[in-house]
């Protein structure tokens, strides 16, 4: 391996690595050097497709993004996709292999460190700097044995550590303090210097946090991050932004979307967001969906029958069905999709526990869920209007029914989704499908939207991963931090 390698750890969930680290993907792809990310593992249901025909982190496609390449399976080796509150999915190498409860996994989780080393020596033969972002924090030292997600892989490969503190959640200097008081030594040597991320306000009023820090850890301080706003245009990573999100009571035509227990790939509501002239709220638990809306949105999930049933507990089924006998429009992507035929079945538990279930009616069509699991970048046309969309799939389940014989698309010459005879509800297996600037403006002037939304969104992507790259290469001194990076050491002590 001829590539340097940096890590980025944070002291806890949501303290803004996967951001930074694509802001210093962008930094280092802006100086001419060859960046890639890594994640060892992750946990999340917001997935990308790639290439290769495989799957991994939303996070890490945005971060491959940012360095300018193709996403690869190679820089998320590991994804855990949960479908209950105890089990989850786990894919390697791009590829589903099994569903495990988190007892068995976390007892058995330093057998994938393989496949995880295998994917970094690919990566770090290709480029020339590899970024790699953690998990949680290492200061969870209850999940250090057998870790490959933090401090289990930094020293296995030998990659340096910085660690990220959040001064927004309050008590940063404790949890940076209070990290190396617990980890143990070892871990600790690996880390060379401290980010403080999310401050407001001047910075100069944190002077003597960062000294006091300093002098508590003898690790140097890179720089204080403020608050950077243009986060808030990028594809989110977790669901827990959603439980964040500030309604949007702007005018326009008014979309809602319940948000589901095991919701996934709900970044394919952010073009929608972004757009002008549209209010576009997600709905909690607990919440009817306000009469209003104009656009109901059933957004993926990674478990149909766990989130159908999570639905009708919320009562929105009596909403949705409300809305579409006032002529309201709803659409269904993915999971959503199939909670709106007539009945959903999983005979051997592929998504969750086996069952099957009727579902909200509103589509003429029948969902059995399959062992083989879809996952492919497409591109098609709009059945409608034969404008190309291009998306992406990744689900599991085949869907059939007099209601596909009105599709929602065409892919392959073969058709996707459907919809009803007046149009006003449809459903679709395809991701992605509204970062089409055509296909979006069309779609929502035809839902009765007047407003401009001649923005490209991808142009908006791309001017927000310019603006967190400024924004940390005005605060940290990057000559040092990437100065930190060094070649792996494959196979370390562990």
């Amino acid at each position: 391996m001829t590539a340097k390698a940096l890590m980025f750890q944070g002291t806890g969930s949501d303290v803004g690595k996967s951001l930074l680290t694509a802001a210093f993907c962008r930094v280092a792809k802006r100086r001419g050097i060859s960046v890639a990310p890594f994640k060892p593992q992750n946990m999340s249901n917001n997935a990308a497709a790639c290439g290769d025909g495989g799957e991994i982190g939303r996070a890490q496609a945005l971060q491959a993004r940012a360095c300018g390449i193709d996403p690869h399976t190679d820089m998320n080796p590991v994804l855990l996709k949960p479908q209950t509150d105890t089990a989850a999915q786990i894919v390697v190498h791009g590829k589903a292999t099994t569903t495990e409860d988190a007892r068995t996994y976390m007892n058995h989780r330093d057998r994938l460190m393989g496949a995880v080393m295998e994917s970094f020596t690919r990566l770090a033969q290709r480029h020339d700097l590899i970024l790699v972002e953690g998990a949680g924090s290492p200061a969870e030292i209850n999940l250090r044995a057998r870790d490959i997600a933090n401090m289990g892989f930094a020293r296995h490969a030998g990659v340096p550590v910085c660690l990220i503190g959040d001064i927004d959640k309050g008590g940063v200097i404790a949890s940076l303090v209070g990290t190396q008081s617990v980890i143990d030594p070892a871990d600790a040597e690996l880390i060379r210097g401290v980010i403080i991320n999310k401050f407001r306000g001047d910075p100069r009023l944190f002077d003597d946090g960062v000294t006091a820090i300093e002098q508590r850890t003898g690790w140097p301080c890179f720089g204080v991050v403020p608050w950077l706003s243009a986060s808030a245009r990028l594809p989110a990573e977790d669901a827990v932004i959603l439980e964040t999100s500030l309604p949007n009571h702007q005018a326009g035509i008014k979309i809602a979307a319940p948000m589901l227990s095991r919701i996934s790939n709900f970044d394919d509501a952010d073009p929608l967001k972004l757009a002008p002239g549209v209010s576009f709220n997600w709905i909690p638990p607990g919440r009817p969906i306000p009469r209003d809306t104009d656009i109901i949105i059933l957004f993926g999930t990674k478990s149909t029958l766990g989130d159908l049933r999570f639905l009708r507990e919320q009562g929105w089924h009596h909403d949705i069905l409300a809305h579409r006998r006032t002529g309201g429009r709803v659409l269904g992507i993915c999971g959503g999709y199939q909670m709106m035929g007539t009945r959903v079945s999983d005979p051997n538990g592929v998504d969750g526990p086996s069952g099957e279930a009727e579902g909200l009616g509103l589509l003429d069509v029948e969902t059995v869920m399959l062992p083989d699991k879809h996952v492919k970048k497409v591109s098609g046309t709009c059945a409608r209007t034969v404008m190309r969309i291009d998306g992406y799939e990744i689900h599991t389940g085949q869907t059939t029914g007099p209601g596909t014989n009105l599709p929602f698309a065409v892919v392959d010459g073969k058709p996707d989704g459907a919809r009803s005879d007046d149009g006003k509800v449809e459903g679709t297996y395809l991701h992605g499908i509204f970062v089409n600037d055509a296909f979006r403006q069309h779609w929502l002037k035809r839902a009765g939207d007047l407003a401009d939304h001649t923005f490209d969104y991808q142009t908006e992507v791309e001017a927000a991963l310019d603006a967190i790259a400024d924004g940390v290469e005005a605060t940290i001194d990057i000559d040092a931090l990437f100065g930190t990076a060094r070649s792996p050491i494959a196979h370390a002590p562990a």
